[in-house]
């Protein structure tokens, strides 16, 4: 069961008209307020999935309803293939995406993000026994991918060079299952989820590993800027006061170490070097907890 969450505005002002000072603390808004909305694949462990009991678990989900918390919202979770999330995002079905969403120059044109929240890496999943010293190893192979992910837009923008031949699945479990099966000799996907798959299937294992320099960020509409700085704000704020860190430890099993993603505070609101990153320095304007 999904907890109780404090409201803060009313369903006409949305999350563009929160202003700092008022994140944290309107008694006569929080009962008011609509829900946030968003959506996350479902299927992606250990990010989110689901429970044996009904409702989502997860290190986005904890992450989702801990931000929902400090801006005084109730959060509503769509379980979706990721492929669907941007297009529900710009039809105004979610009001952000919780999925983890690499933050790129070709999404940052498209989309708002946050500061990111974790750094992410991408790992190649092979069957137990079946390594890949470098991506040359990848000739004559076949990958398989979650559609829509940054990992097919890797595979499609490397196969040529490389080499191989790539598919796609709908949820990055289908495509694990693709390379138990034999129907794809490694699979792609973030190094947490990866570690995550070796780790609850004995029959493969992690290998490769891209060195990216990219983060996962919060992603929102192009038009919805101060939503995405409230939100950016409880980022810090959880930063600061080590409760991402914590999140991420419990999920991943060690604590993000200095410099990382989950425990640095950016200075301006976005992800540096992309389009639509503010970089006037922002002061966390912060609640107790």
């Amino acid at each position: 069961m999904q907890p109780a969450i404090r409201l803060a505005l009313p369903r006409f002002a949305t999350l563009a008209t929160i202003s700092a000072a008022a994140l944290f603390g309107n008694p006569v808004l929080a009962q008011t307020a609509a829900p946030l909305r968003t959506g996350v694949d479902a299927t992606f462990a250990p990010h989110a999935m689901v429970k044996l009991d009904g409702g989502l678990q997860g290190f986005n989900i904890d992450l989702g309803e801990e931000v929902a918390k400090r801006l005084q919202r109730k959060l509503v979770i769509d379980g979706a293939e990721f492929s669907s999330l941007v297009p529900g995002l710009n039809a105004k079905k979610y009001d952000f995406i919780l999925a983890p969403v690499t933050a790129t120059p070709e999404r940052a044109k498209v989309m708002l993000f946050t500061e990111g929240y974790l750094d992410t890496d991408y790992t190649f999943v092979t069957k137990k026994g079946v390594a890949l010293a470098t991506l040359e190893d990848l000739k004559g192979k076949t990958v398989s991918v979650n559609k829509g992910s940054a990992y097919e837009n890797w595979a499609r923008d490397n196969m040529a060079k490389y080499g191989f031949k790539y598919d796609v699945y709908g949820t990055n479990a289908d495509a694990v299952q693709a390379v138990q099966s034999g129907r794809a000799d490694a699979n792609l996907a973030g190094s947490t989820v990866a570690a995550w798959a070796a780790k609850q299937n004995p029959a493969v294992q992690t290998t490769f590993t891209i060195k990216t320099g990219l983060v996962w960020a919060l992603a929102f509409r192009l038009d919805d800027k101060a939503a995405r700085d409230a939100a950016g704000m409880a980022l810090k704020c959880m930063k600061a006061d080590g409760t991402l860190g914590k999140i991420a430890a419990k999920w991943f099993g060690s604590v993000p170490p200095a410099g990382a993603a989950a425990v640095t505070v950016g200075v301006g609101q976005g992800v540096p070097g992309l389009d639509n990153y503010d970089a006037a320095p922002v002061t966390p304007v912060c609640a107790k907890v």
